[in-house]
Parts: C-alpha cells; sequence; structure tokens
C-alpha cells in the first residue's frame, strides 16, 4: 500500500477505471488490431495495465479466452513463422515484445475472406508496447531486428502438434518485406521446408 501522499495519487490513478481505456486501431486486415495500452508515466518510470479480460474483450467487441502463455528468446535475425493451426486447433493470439524490436507479420488464411492472401506488418517493440491482436484463421511470424528480443504472446487455445501449419516467409506472391538483409536471416530448417501459400493445405 501506498506510504505518503503522493504514492497514494498514483495508486488511485492506476487503480481508477478513467484513463485506462485501450485504444485500439483497425488494420486492412478484418479482426485484426492494433492495440495500445494505456501508458501512465512519472519520475519513477511508468506503469500500464498489459492485459485486463474485460477491457481488453470490450476493445475488440468479442469474447475471447485466452489459455495458454508463450515467451521466446531470440537474437537479431532470427524468423519465426509464418505460423498456424488448423481446424479446431485454430488459434487467437495477443502479441507483444518485452525486449527489444520485432518485425511482427500475419498473413490472412480465412479462404471465405475478402483479404485472403493478404498480410499486414507493424514493428513491435519494449519501447512503443504495443500489442496485435490476431484472430483465428491467420497465419503469424516475426523477425528480430534488434541485438535480442523476447517475444510475449497469449492464445485462445492449446498447441496441438498434429494440428500445426506453415506457410514459406520467402513466398514471391507473398512478397513480405522483413525489412533485414536476407543474408542476416536465420531460420529454422523445419521452417526453410514450409510450403508456398498456393501449396499450403488448411
Amino acid at each position: 500500500m501506498p506510504t505518503n501522499v503522493k504514492e497514494w495519487l498514483w495508486y488511485k490513478f492506476v487503480k481508477s477505471n478513467k484513463g485506462i481505456e485501450l485504444k485500439v486501431i483497425e488494420t486492412i486486415l478484418s479482426g485484426c488490431l492494433i492495440i495500445e495500452p494505456a501508458i501512465m508515466k512519472d519520475q519513477r518510470g511508468y506503469f500500464f495495465e498489459s492485459f485486463n479480460s474485460n477491457r481488453f474483450n470490450k476493445a475488440v467487441a468479442c469474447e475471447i479466452n485466452f489459455i495458454q502463455d508463450n515467451q521466446s528468446f531470440s537474437k537479431r535475425g532470427v524468423l519465426r513463422g509464418l505460423h498456424f493451426q488448423k481446424g479446431s486447433f485454430s488459434q487467437a493470439k495477443l502479441v507483444r515484445v518485452i525486449e527489444g524490436e520485432v518485425l511482427d507479420v500475419v498473413v490472412d488464411i480465412r479462404q471465405d475472406s475478402s483479404t485472403f492472401g493478404r498480410h499486414f506488418s507493424i514493428l513491435l517493440s519494449s519501447e512503443n508496447k504495443k500489442q496485435l491482436f490476431i484472430p483465428r484463421g491467420f497465419a503469424h511470424g516475426f523477425v528480430v531486428l534488434s541485438k535480442v528480443a523476447q517475444f510475449f504472446y497469449k492464445c485462445d487455445n492449446y498447441y496441438n502438434k498434429a494440428s500445426e501449419g506453415g506457410i514459406a516467409y520467402n513466398d514471391p506472391s507473398l512478397n513480405i518485406d522483413w525489412q533485414i538483409d536476407e543474408k542476416e536471416l536465420i531460420v529454422s530448417e523445419k521452417d526453410l521446408l514450409l510450403p508456398s501459400l498456393q501449396n499450403t493445405h488448411f
């Protein structure tokens, strides 16, 4: 609990419902949303609410029940993706960066979508504290642009190895600009074998 007037005022501000609303920005892909939390700063540093189920569901206008958290650590040039899970094990994700900077990329793989096969990319970093909500029906990947990065994401479904799917990061039909020299990329053998969008089974 706060021990002086200044800390008490800060405590009241943080605990209040006012001023902690999420800023939600629509992307070119329906349902895929940029989330900007309210950051409260003073001479000591900052505070922000990284996740609140009630506020989040209100902001995205749907009921999402996240049940699994994942975190990875990667060095510059590491590219993970493009991954998805199929069928009943499809996942919605809320992703953010807690150290460093990445280029985060999503591809619409909803076959009945008007933007099927289109992608969206955004810089996520520990500095800008932006988050990206990725609904079910998207492939996802990221590349590390900083020296190192810690990437964190919430999922609304459990990982299921048998339901794994993926698309080649360098598929020419997607033409993704990963904003890093090809010679710097570090890609797993598994990801190097992923098929093109045209040859992917959803």
